[in-house]
């Protein structure tokens, strides 16, 4: 007998789907059992936000939607944050929750919340399957949008009563390859006039320049045109941070000493800038001129107004734009003087050798024993801008980070996602001690799937960026503390291996030892956050108090 769920689990294999991350319930029974005779995978994890952050980060690293799954009510409101995660950070998802039976109401109300319509506010689309005649169409549907530009979460709701009903085999609907217009000639047109009327040009590379179709165009177009370029958080690694074009990130909005060149720019370039993004730069009246080259058009802010669009697809429309400018810019490397001061002061005290050590310390360490090919997946908190700011990185999505939602407890199921994926590579998963906790039972899921995974806690005792907020905003210390469980016992007790390192000249050697062992390592280190204040605050305001004097 063909039922519903064979459908639906049909549908999934028609779309390539190799992997449904979740934790099934009642009303999904039917859905696990089609699943057990399929040649999906079903992983369970230890939560339902997990999974939809794995399933999510498994859309931004591959660009196809990562599927979860999950019961009603309780189990499905607890994929909310991870649907925010993947709209917000535009990733791919489709997310699968189950319901009580529509043809009837045996338990009435029991756990019945309406998931369809909470969910729109979070998705691209949101709908109930009525039919079993439907699911494949809808299964079709539902992954085209999630794949669309800009792509994002879509949720099917699957009642128990039709995942049983008994259903007539049904043909699956064939994916077909859908291109992307390129950027209309006036377009290109008008952008490359105003490139080659710049005398300070400045290349910016935002979130949507790292989907997995956009990176080889871009870096294409920075090596055809010469122009120094920086990046958003997101936008990190989309052209390679070791050439000498690359002259920072903004980690930070305004005043540091990326911004040097941005304040001087006459014309910034921002290739797959999106606003969801906090502003790497604020746009005022007496600001650079902007070209937005993207696959949408530009969201207009207060912060981002620009004056000249280019959309379609991103890579094929850059090559076009080259053609159109390459040779002809002569200041195209005009800010190029300003890199290396700018580098150089970012990196500043990068080796020091103090206990606890510092966040540029502990960067600077990551670097040495991640190759180019490695990936580190951050979590959420006072770190990320130190990662974002220091880190240099040479392939796209090589360190994941989330400037968006900018939610806590995404790290270690991105980094459990990533390695997965790419079981060759060596994976990081740097969290703090907060961020951490609020996901760290998927430890369990990382050690049952015997996955080579390195996880690195900033151990500070408290939430620690709130912290820091609070003393630059001088509010006395307090309610942002906690204690921690002895995290080595901890990770030892799931059947992990444990390592806590006690100076810092151990940091390099502990994480080499936790890469080379393999298996499931964590590593806890204290952090010196001390630093946020001193160069963060103090240092950029003494910075712009020397520039306002001049």
């Amino acid at each position: 007998m063909t039922k519903g769920s064979d459908l639906l689990v049909a549908a999934l294999e028609n779309e390539g789907v190799e992997r449904v991350f979740g934790v099934p319930g009642e009303e999904n029974l039917d859905v696990v059992e089609s699943l057990r005779t399929s040649s999906i995978k079903l992983i369970v994890t230890r939560h339902e936000q997990a999974a939809a952050f794995m399933a999510a980060t498994y859309g931004r690293l591959t660009g196809k939607p990562g599927v979860c799954m999950t019961t009603l009510g309780p189990g499905a409101l607890n994929l909310t944050t991870g649907a925010a995660y993947a709209l917000l950070g535009a990733m791919p998802m489709v997310m699968l929750t189950g319901q009580k039976g529509i043809m009837s109401s045996r338990q009435a109300k029991f756990q019945i919340v309406d998931i369809v319509n909470t969910f729109r506010p979070l998705t691209k689309l949101s709908l109930q399957i009525v039919s079993t005649a439907t699911i494949p169409t809808l299964v079709r549907d539902a992954f085209r949008i999630a794949m669309q530009e800009r792509p994002g979460p879509v949720l099917l709701e699957l009642p128990e009563d039709i995942a049983g009903e008994e259903a007539e085999p049904m043909a699956m609907v064939p994916p077909h390859p859908i291109e992307i217009p390129i950027a209309h000639a006036a377009a290109l047109d008008r952008a490359a006039d105003m490139i080659l009327k710049a005398q300070r040009p400045l290349i910016m590379l935002g979130a949507a320049a790292s989907r997995p179709r956009s990176t080889a165009g871009i870096g294409d177009f920075v090596r055809r045109t010469k122009i120094p370029f920086f990046t958003t958080q997101m936008g990190k690694g989309t052209v390679s941070g070791g050439t000498n074009l690359y002259m920072g990130t903004a980690a930070l909005s305004e005043r540091d000493y990326v911004h040097e060149a941005i304040d001087r720019a006459d014309l910034i370039i921002a290739i797959g800038h999106d606003t969801i993004e906090k502003p790497p730069f604020i746009m005022g009246p007496k600001g650079p001129q902007v070209v937005h080259v993207s696959y949408t058009p530009a969201n207009v802010e207060q912060v981002y107004f620009p004056q000249c669009e280019v959309i379609g697809d991103v890579g094929p429309s850059l090559k076009l734009l080259a053609d159109r400018v390459e040779g002809k810019l002569p200041h195209a490397s005009a800010l190029l003087s300003l890199r290396e001061s700018i580098l150089a002061r970012i990196t500043d005290r990068a080796t020091e050798g103090r206990w606890p050590p510092t966040p540029q310390r502990i960067v600077h360490d990551v670097r040495q024993v991640i190759p180019e090919d490695g990936i580190v997946a951050l979590d959420n908190g006072m770190y990320k801008i130190w990662f974002a700011r220091n880190y240099r990185t040479l392939l796209a999505n090589s360190l994941l980070l989330d400037n968006a939602l900018a939610t806590m407890g995404a790290g270690l199921p991105s980094a459990i996602m990533a390695a997965m994926l790419y079981p060759k590579n060596r994976v990081l998963a740097v969290c703090g001690d907060g961020g951490f906790m609020m996901n760290s039972q998927e430890l369990e899921t990382a050690v049952r799937l015997k996955l080579n995974l390195v996880i690195l806690i900033l151990e500070d005792s408290a939430y620690g960026m709130i912290r820091w907020k609070q003393a630059v905003d001088h509010f006395p210390d307090f309610g942002l503390t906690f204690g921690n469980p002895d995290f080595v016992k901890y990770a030892e007790s799931y059947g992990a291996k444990g390592s806590r390192i006690e100076s810092t000249e151990a940091i390099v050697p502990t994480l080499e030892r936790a890469f080379t062992g393999g298996g499931v390592h964590l590593v806890v280190v204290p952090v010196d956050y001390s630093e946020n204040k001193r160069v963060l605050v103090d240092e950029l305001r003494e910075k712009v108090q020397q520039i306002d004097v001049s």
